[in-house]
């Protein structure tokens, strides 16, 4: 007879090419009235079940967590773990939340056209596009505000030398640094280039940052690789870890990137950014509106992409297995 210590269902989607896996059982309930004190409290008391859930052998180093929560001022609440870090916002697990609700019928095209959702970062507004047949098309999100954090931020590397760069928020921080200049390529051929270097970069951030009270005590910024198309238009590859990377175009990412090209003046107000991955693969914003975020502009951006289903089932934690909290190797 199997003796399980739990079981975790689950379903697995991908967002142009990142994992979004949400837990839909066994987590015992979170303390705490808001998305983010849930949020908190499932880091003190069950951090264990991170690496559980996400890490080999039931995951692996990319895969995000989403674990859905009750909220008092939205339709849902939602909280988003990883490999390394909690993220205030996940644009890519957004979207791959949207798909979740409408496969288990929580949503569908009789009755939901829109919802809110409550994030760690705040509420965002969440649109949906169905087909004539029911389907889930395409989800649009209005993140929380991006805005400058640090403009023109120097660092030194070892390698290239001196980087420069914008580090702007919008839920999670973000580091830009063109590729071009660099000598890389952002082809899924290039990815461990990319890596390597992108890890540097987002180190030597981390260090030169360190408690700065701009980017108010959380986890250090990502390395945001881009190489622009033609204008409106860019690849962009996120670097995370030195065995990680967002295989989407990153979500909030992309809410960054465009605050940036607006503040630049590298596009109009009405315009639409397109962000591809490295395959190719497409989001697309556009600008809601402005307002007053720390004593900046703030840009609510409004980004568009699709969810795909990939799997669904149980997660065992069997009694006696020796790695049955998971493992990651570096």
């Amino acid at each position: 007879m199997t003796r399980l210590e739990a079981a975790f269902p689950y379903i697995d989607t991908h967002t142009a090419g990142h994992p979004t896996r949400a837990i839909l059982g066994g987590v015992p309930p979170l303390r705490g009235r808001s998305v983010l004190e849930k949020r908190q409290d499932f880091e003190a008391r069950f951090d264990h079940l991170r690496s559980a859930l996400l890490h080999e052998p039931r995951g692996h180093a990319a895969m995000v967590g989403l674990i859905p929560v009750p909220s008092e001022v939205a339709d849902f609440g939602a909280i988003f773990i990883s490999s390394y870090v909690y993220l205030g916002m996940c644009g890519h697990g957004t979207i791959g939340f949207a798909r979740t609700l409408a496969h288990t019928g929580a949503i569908s095209a009789k009755t939901c056209n829109s919802f809110t959702l409550e994030t760690p970062a705040g509420v965002v507004d969440v649109q949906l596009e169905w087909d004539d047949a029911g389907e889930l098309r395409s989800v649009s999100l209005k993140n929380v505000p991006a805005y400058m954090g640090l403009a023109g931020f120097e660092v030194e590397v070892e390698g290239p030398g001196l980087i420069r760069t914008d580090i702007l928020y919008s839920g999670m921080w973000y580091a830009m640094v063109p590729a071009a200049p660099l000598g890389l390529s952002l082809e899924p051929d290039n990815v461990s280039a990319c890596l390597a270097l992108g890890w540097k970069i987002k180190q030597a951030i981390a260090k030169a940052t360190e408690g700065l009270p701009e980017l108010r005590g959380l986890p250090a910024p990502s390395v945001l690789f881009h190489s622009d198309l033609v204008q409106g238009s860019s690849r962009q590859l996120l670097v995370l870890a030195p065995n990680k990377y967002d295989r989407s175009p990153c979500g909030t990412g992309t809410c960054a990137r465009m605050a940036q090209l607006l503040m630049q003046g590298e596009l109009t107000e009405d315009a639409t950014y397109r962000a591809e991955n490295i395959f190719g693969v497409p989001f697309t914003a556009t600008l809601a509106g402005k307002s007053k975020v720390q004593g900046t502009t703030g840009y609510s951006v409004v980004v568009r992409g699709e969810a795909f289903l990939t799997s669904q089932g149980t997660l065992y934690l069997e009694k006696g297995d020796p790695l049955s909290g998971g493992f990651l190797g570096r």
